[in-house]
Formats: structure tokens, sequence, C-alpha cells
């Protein structure tokens, strides 16, 4: 997070710079501790508002749009990452929602 920036700003910052993507209304989901010193990641959702994904690839590996009935290899159970998947999978399938790991 830049000096000045909410957290909202610095996930459409950070989406924007890492994949060429443009995101609008990111809502807050959930925090994990990261096992850097001193970090945390934050979990949002958002929605899509423009642009193609762009890569740079000194700042991530890999990101592609998936069909919900044809996903990927799931990261770990016990991510963020993951409950963030299985959170919206849930809400969009009208099932229970999944419990973010501890």
């Amino acid at each position: 997070v830049e000096p000045g920036e909410s957290v909202e700003q610095c996930v459409a910052r950070e989406v924007r710079e890492e994949v060429g993507v443009a995101i609008h209304a990111p809502q807050y989901i959930a925090s994990q501790g990261w096992p850097f010193p001193h970090s945390l990641m934050l979990g949002f959702h958002a929605e899509y508002a423009g642009g193609d994904i762009v890569l740079q690839p000194e700042e991530i590996e890999d990101a592609r749009w998936f069909a919900i009935d044809n996903l990927p290899a799931l990261p770990a159970r016990q991510s963020i990452a993951r409950y963030l998947i299985e959170l919206y999978l849930s809400r969009w399938l009208g099932h229970p929602e999944p419990v973010l790991p501890g």
C-alpha cells in the first residue's frame, strides 16, 4: 500500500500493474498471515472493468481466465487464495459458504 492510498485503491492499482486488467468495486473478504516477515495477505473480490491479461513477468508467474466448470488445480486448502475461489464458487452456485482456515 502506497502512502495516502486505501487498500481498495491499492488492489485496483496492483491488479492493473501486474496483469493489465481494470477492476472496480473491490470488496475486502479476509486476511491471512504471509510466510515473509512483517507481511499480510489481504483477500478481495472485485468486478472486472476491462482490459486484457498482460503479465508483468517480474511480478507474477501466471494469470488466466477460467470457466467456472473448468478450473485448474486449486491452491492449497489452507490458503486464502483457495478460500477466495471456494467462496466465489459457493456464492455463485448458492451453496453454503466455506470457512477460512485458521
